[in-house]
């Protein structure tokens, strides 16, 4: 039963992108930490927040 968003396998694989995604970017070189570094993070990051929005967002309406 799906009482959450954290019960979803969509948000379940993209916490595993984000994890992923900091793993990869540990290895790129310094100068590039406030470059692409952060902007794969972040994006990454927006995935399951945007997913947990709109779960929050579907409760609401039905309530």
């Amino acid at each position: 039963m799906i009482n959450s968003y954290q019960d979803l396998e969509v948000w379940k694989k993209a916490m595993e992108l984000v994890m992923d995604i900091y793993k990869i970017t540990q290895t790129f070189p310094k100068e590039e930490l406030y470059g692409l570094t952060n902007q794969l993070r972040r994006a990454s990051v927006s995935v399951p927040a945007n997913i947990a929005e709109g779960w929050g967002r579907g409760i609401t309406k039905n309530h």
